[in-house]
């Protein structure tokens, strides 16, 4: 007679069974992103850029929106080498898209060459990181953190779904939040609360889109190799440097490839690398996964690894960088003790 474990065992086996063919029954065919209007915010370099190019290499019509003009100028020379068809259009516009008001703007000059139609794919990289410890930040910091990681791509999302529910466009929200999205750590007060604040506006609209008939995709890549990575390591706190020495970063092209697979084969969460992985299955939740065999891996390397990881590695550094620490707040007068 089986045991009472040997039941329970094949029990949680049903709804696993049942959810893989539920998987593979439900299959869809690959968006393709040719001829469609694809809109990229902060496309004029890095993971932006990057994901511009590789669209318009698959025949997409592109509009990337940053705020620096020269910048979009050379990316438009960039998109012009990778054309598929002379039918692609392309465009650049320089708006700030941290208020609704700018992205309205934004999308609204972007539909302007599609007879006021407008893009049928949103691919949200706008953002920038400044790191720096948290007890040297200030009410306009911390502001200013959340809108160049949250509002810079919350409002976007905003004008574009008012927009295609407007006109009835079954198109694609993609958010680019970032693996300090499922953790965080010492040097990312500014902007890890925005990246995890995009998960929760994302892990909403996911649901909700279905009333529209719009998909919504999330990516968590990490370290880019990028201007703006040589840039936030021009302030980032010598503790956070040393923790992230050993990090295998990415180059854009890398990152951009992954996200628009991603997108294509419609995965709602999207990891980059290995370590992505293991995070994004260690804090799933109720999200969709991407593979119920893989995923079961990726989780149980997280549940050893990333505890021991944390403890070992990150929080024993933290602890012994204390005296140069209390060093460094003395020098700007933000600690009094001796």
């Amino acid at each position: 007679m089986p045991s009472i474990w040997t039941s329970l065992a094949s029990l949680a086996l049903i709804p696993a069974l049942f959810l893989v063919a539920t998987r593979i029954l439900s299959f869809k065919t690959r968006w393709d992103p040719c001829l469609k209007h694809c809109f990229v915010t902060g496309g004029s370099s890095g993971a932006g850029l990057a994901l511009a190019t590789l669209l318009a290499q698959n025949g997409a019509h592109v509009s990337i929106v940053a705020r620096d003009k020269a910048k979009l100028q050379k990316a438009l020379e960039v998109l012009e080498t990778v054309r598929h068809n002379p039918q692609q259009i392309f465009r650049a516009y320089s708006f700030a898209v941290n208020t609704e008001q700018g992205s309205v703007a934004a999308i609204g000059a972007a539909s302007e060459p599609f007879d006021g139609h407008c893009p049928d794919a949103y691919f949200l990289c706008a953002g920038a990181s400044r790191p720096g410890f948290f007890v040297e930040q200030t009410e306009e910091s911390l502001k200013a953190g959340m809108e160049s990681t949250y509002y810079a791509q919350a409002f976007s999302a905003l004008a574009a779904t008012k927009a295609m529910v407007q006109q009835g466009v079954k198109g694609k929200v993609v958010f680019c939040s970032s693996i300090l999205g499922y953790f965080s750590m010492v040097g990312y007060s500014t902007y890890s609360p925005g990246k995890f604040a995009l998960r929760g506006l994302a892990e909403t609209l996911q649901s909700e889109f279905m009333l529209y008939g719009i998909d919504v995709h999330i990516a968590f890549p990490g370290t880019i190799y990028s201007p703006g990575y040589e840039e936030e390591n021009r302030c980032k706190p010598k503790i956070t440097l040393k923790i992230e020495e050993t990090d295998d970063g990415a180059q854009p092209e890398v990152v951009a490839k992954v996200i628009l697979d991603g997108v294509r084969s419609g995965k709602f969460h999207i990891s980059v690398d290995f370590i992505g992985h293991v995070f994004r299955t260690s804090t799933a939740g109720s999200s969709e996964r991407n593979s119920y065999l893989l995923d079961w891996v990726h989780a149980v390397v997280g549940y050893i690894g990333l505890p021991t990881w944390r403890k070992m590695w990150v929080d024993n550094l933290v602890v012994k960088h204390r005296d140069e620490h209390e060093g460094y707040l003395r020098e700007r007068g933000l600690c009094s003790v001796e």
